[in-house]
């Protein structure tokens, strides 16, 4: 007897835009996947607001500016009142990344570019795959906690070196787990996953709620104390380049595990030039970017440090570290800063 299998429920997903227009071209370019399925639109919060209590989405799109009340103030109020997974629908422009990161810090998902042509077709599959893996995230979006409180009188050995991977839910793992780095860290570079034009912003927000000093990483600039550097993404990798004076080297190549920049390539120049001076953290995020990388700085004889499951918004980049043994330990985010630091310390 051939046993039966019942198909998977599709992801039930409710549209919140002011746009009739856009709300037709996403809708429209979710209708191509059968998993997926619109169970409605809505104009504004306070429709959207009766929609999300009658209907019960899995995930919901939400729009960043609408009247009356924007998309911000709404996303806080669902994250108090009912939290559950948001992705969020901007544009690529400054004012459009300050708001999308204030969001992301607020507990949504992840954000999407909203599309530029008819119907929505350049969205791709980019939007699809966020919404099935939000829906079925087990973690709920939160706020980030109260920022911890920096260490004081600590010094880092002169040769230490962090090297920081993320990806989906990094914009508020990053500020809670830099909250808790002293004015003197160690050199510090990062690879988050996200739109080149969102970087900017995203370094100057944690500059201003960090003790160290944080900024893009310019190709060229050596990796100080009390420096952390944020890969510019778009058209060039970050790596560590040595030598006497330790560097950033941006480098315009093609994309490396699906990613540019890559983590992989980060961990893979971190492991070259840094070895066992160096200490890998490999964070929140979908896919596998950073997972060979990790691998070759635990073989250079680096820490390698793991996000553990119940603390990342997704369980992918560190589960698919963890599953090729390039962890040396997995740790929840609130002991992740205090275990970097201790291995870096003078």
């Amino acid at each position: 007897m051939i046993a039966s299998h019942a198909r998977a429920a599709p992801t039930r997903v409710l549209i919140v835009d002011d746009s009739p227009t856009m709300r037709a071209m996403v809708a429209h370019s979710l209708s191509r996947y059968d998993d997926i399925e619109v169970i409605g639109c809505a104009d504004g919060p306070h429709t959207a607001r009766a929609m999300i209590k009658a209907l019960n989405p899995d995930v919901i799109t939400l729009d960043i500016e609408m009247p009356d009340m924007n998309g911000l103030e709404f996303l806080e109020k669902i994250m108090r009142l009912r939290p559950m997974p948001v992705v969020m629908l901007s544009t690529l422009t400054g004012r459009g990344a300050e708001a999308t990161i204030r969001a992301l810090e607020l507990g949504a998902f992840d954000c999407c570019e909203k599309p530029k042509q008819a119907f929505g077709e350049d969205l791709g599959d980019d939007l699809a795959e966020l919404l099935r893996t939000a829906a079925r995230s087990p973690r709920r979006p939160r706020f980030v906690s109260t920022p911890a409180r920096p260490v004081v009188d600590y010094e880092p050995r002169p040769d230490s070196l962090i090297a920081i991977g993320s990806s989906t839910g990094g914009v508020e793992t990053l500020i809670e787990l830099l909250s808790a780095f002293p004015v003197r860290c160690p050199p510090t570079v990062i690879v988050q996953h996200m739109p080149e034009t969102y970087v900017p912003t995203f370094a100057a927000r944690l500059d201003r709620l960090s003790a160290p000093q944080v900024s893009v990483a310019r190709s060229g600039a050596p990796l100080e104390i009390g420096q952390v550097y944020v890969a510019p993404g778009g058209t060039h990798h970050l790596e560590v380049t040595g030598g006497k004076l330790r560097r950033c080297r941006l480098v315009a190549d093609e994309k490396m595990s699906g990613h540019r920049p890559s983590v992989d390539r980060l961990f893979l120049s971190a492991a070259r030039w840094a070895g066992p001076s160096a200490v890998g953290a490999i964070l929140t995020g979908m896919g596998a970017d950073g997972a060979q990388g990790l691998k070759k700085m635990k073989e250079a004889g680096a820490m390698t440090i793991g996000q553990d499951q119940d603390s990342c918004v997704v369980y992918g980049m560190p589960a698919a570290a963890q599953q090729i043994g390039a962890v040396t330990v997995q740790l929840p985010l609130s002991r992740i800063a205090a275990r970097l630091l201790s291995e870096c310390k003078a």
